[in-house]
């Protein structure tokens, strides 16, 4: 098919050069002009097998760019990839203001009233950005001229592996209210992917979408909720509780996310409970768990602020990504983590090695307590002052001669 991309940050480039390579005739455009090149991103991404870059992917694509005109009238669909961002304050790197709000959505309602002054013909447009329920209806088919045929067609994605994750994904979700959009979108999918195909309501795509994304922001509190039960428990250990929980797929879920360790991090997690929390007080919800799922994040966080302060030693957090193997840091816990120790009054160190450079000998340094915020796995190899602590969240740090390892989760043995 002839498809266009409109937005070409970290989640729609990467999916237009995963359509490429499926044999479909891309092109793509961004507001942002600087974005519509070849280039290597600074950004780490797989390539479709895992182990290949993403850049070396985009380099031999065939994905074409064009102005906005141009890619309308090139689509057979046009996929919408904006960011619907929030304020830094709502990301999740800092204490959690009181107020809440929803998403900013003013790139996606610029880019709908950008197909709509150039659509010549009728248009399938594909809206993938994360909203909250009730946007389309609300914001977006009010501004979306008589021309654009419209469904809801989010990604299941995370950053890191989008390319394995539009191809082979769990299922497809199409939002439908328009029968030629569901068909023609749904042609797509079934030249790329045997992934089952889900159609409901608008409304219940969006919905479907956050609730996704929270529910893992929610197992993830659980699991460290595990891990501070096993921590202060002598003889318990949160390995051991997470790895049979895990086998119990009949009546609970999938093992992914079910490890104690950080709280949740990204571009979508920590964000999207907020909104949801924005959400429940506008709906008058009887509960509004969101928000005790990002008071819990906090709480967390703070705990092991409290581990790192009860030892009189400089502060330092090694991994500040928001998850092993990356170098972005949008929604990191670990810079959670700092926020929370700078309000005590102390400056910590950070070092990451994907976002400042490898490096594996840190005996210089005077001793620290160090806290590993990024399971990342260079820093299983790291020589540590002596006399200092390293407290690990996620239980994989050998044992160092002259160093005290504090694995969280793992309480003082009977």
């Amino acid at each position: 098919m002839r498809v266009s991309f409109v937005g070409l940050g970290k989640l729609g480039l990467p999916c237009a050069v995963a359509a490429a390579t499926r044999g479909h005739d891309v092109m793509g455009h961004d507001i942002m002009t600087e974005l519509m090149n070849k280039n290597p991103r600074s950004y780490k991404e797989a390539g479709l097998d895992g182990k290949s870059t993403f850049n070396a992917c985009l380099e031999r694509s065939t994905l074409r760019f064009g102005s906005i005109g141009e890619v309308i009238a090139h689509a057979e669909i046009v996929f919408v990839t904006v960011q619907t961002p929030h304020k830094h304050e709502y990301e999740g790197v800092t204490r959690l203001p009181s107020d809440r709000v929803d998403f900013d959505y003013e790139f996606l309602i610029h880019a709908i009233k950008e197909i709509t002054a150039h659509a010549r013909r009728k248009t399938v447009v594909a809206i993938v950005s994360t909203v909250l329920p009730g946007t389309l209806r609300r914001l977006v088919k009010p501004i979306a001229g008589p021309l654009l045929q419209l469904c809801y067609n989010p990604a299941f994605i995370a950053m890191g592996t989008t390319m394995q994750d539009f191809l082979e994904p769990e299922f497809v979700l199409l939002g439908v209210d328009d029968e030629v959009a569901a068909a023609k979108v749904e042609a797509f999918y079934a030249s790329i992917t045997d992934a089952p195909i889900i159609r409901m309501s608008v409304d219940s795509a969006e919905l479907t979408k956050v609730a996704y994304n929270t529910f893992i922001g929610m197992k993830i509190v659980f699991a460290n909720t595990l891990m501070e039960i096993c921590h202060k428990t002598p003889g318990a250990n949160v390995n051991d509780v997470t790895s049979a929980l895990k086998r119990a797929h009949r009546r609970l879920v999938s093992p992914l996310y079910f490890d104690g360790g950080m709280g949740d991090g990204g571009g979508c997690h920590p964000r999207d409970n907020i909104a949801m929390s924005w959400l429940a007080r506008e709906l008058k919800l009887s509960q509004d768990i969101f928000d005790s799922l990002m008071e819990a994040r906090f709480k967390q966080t703070e705990w092991l602020a409290d581990l790192m302060i009860a030892h009189d030693l400089p502060k330092a957090i090694f991994g500040y990504s928001f998850k092993a193997e990356s170098n972005l840091t949008v929604g990191s816990p670990a810079l959670l983590l700092k926020s929370v120790l700078e309000e005590r009054g102390f400056r910590p160190l950070l070092y990451d090695p994907y976002i400042d450079g490898v490096q594996n000998d840190f005996s210089n340094l005077p001793p620290h307590v160090f806290l590993i915020g990024a399971k990342h796995q260079q820093f299983q190899s790291l020589i540590f002052p002596k006399g200092s602590v390293v407290i690990d969240p996620w239980r994989y740090l050998p044992q160092q001669d002259g160093v005290s390892l504090i694995p969280i989760g793992i309480g003082l043995q009977l």
